[in-house]
């Protein structure tokens, strides 16, 4: 299916130098943009991305390596924004643990990037796209926030803030020709994921290399790809998809409905 995508559309994605946010990258680069904007904290990470994109599909990604945690990180980007049709919401980092023995400077650093970043970089975006009536906002979140986890209540907390920005938001910003809305992955295999399932199988079954044991009673007895997440996010903010505004899609294989998010 061709998506609809031309060589004037511009995108801009957070987070996006590995794991989902490098994928959305590949995936929108596959279906013809040109113009792809990132931005994420490792230059190294940034830099091989765009490599890579340039030898597989012969287009100069911009990057730029930003703490968006940080208000000056985040102000960096007020001269981009306005430019871009599509912004993607990806950066993010929020710790594990319950509430009992929380570190909540930790927490707070957590919400600063991905609560506070998605808030202010949507404001940016939609000043700019309600302005010239056109645009779209994608936010990346998260199952957890619509089936609380107790061993994540940072991110629990977090990601049903976003869904309800994102809902609320979305369902007015149509008429003015935006289109806001989410997905809410689950497990998706990462490197930070597949490295703390490493790190689990090593502390209870005596061998890092056991952890796909830990998602056997998974969906389909696995986790999701990178590349899954991509392919939905691409076709969200296309423009094959401009109807959809005001709503969060979950792509977990049903894993929130069987009684847990992780």
């Amino acid at each position: 299916m061709d998506l609809g995508f031309t060589e004037h559309h511009t995108v801009l994605v957070t987070g996006g130098s590995r794991g989902i946010g490098a994928a959305i990258v590949k995936s929108l680069a596959e279906e013809g943009v040109r113009d792809i904007r990132v931005v994420a904290r490792e230059p190294d990470s940034l830099a091989a991305l765009a490599s890579l994109i340039r030898e597989d599909h012969g287009i100069e990604l911009g990057h730029v390596a930003l703490d968006l945690s940080t208000e000056a990180g985040r102000a960096q980007l007020s001269d981009v924004i306005p430019e871009v049709d599509v912004l993607v919401n990806n950066a993010g980092a929020i710790p594990q643990g319950g509430l009992v023995g929380a570190d909540l400077t930790a927490w707070r650093q957590g919400w600063d990037l991905k609560v506070w970043g998605y808030l202010e970089l949507t404001k940016m975006a939609l000043e700019a796209m309600t302005a010239r009536g056109s645009g779209v906002v994608l936010n990346i979140i998260g199952v957890s926030g619509e089936r609380p986890d107790a061993t994540y209540v940072a991110g629990s907390a977090a990601n049903a803030a976003l869904m309800t920005m994102t809902r609320a938001v979305g369902a007015y910003t149509l008429d003015q020709g935006v289109r806001v809305l989410g997905i809410n992955p689950g497990p998706v295999e990462t490197d930070r994921l597949v490295n703390a399932l490493r790190d689990r199988a090593a502390q209870g079954l005596g061998d890092a290399e056991r952890w796909q044991e830990y998602v056997e009673d998974y969906p389909g007895k696995r986790i999701a790809t990178p590349e899954e997440v991509a392919h939905l996010a691409t076709f969200l903010v296309s423009p094959r998809s401009a109807y959809t505004s005001g709503t969060v899609v979950t792509l977990d294989g049903g894993m929130a409905w069987r009684g847990r998010a992780l």
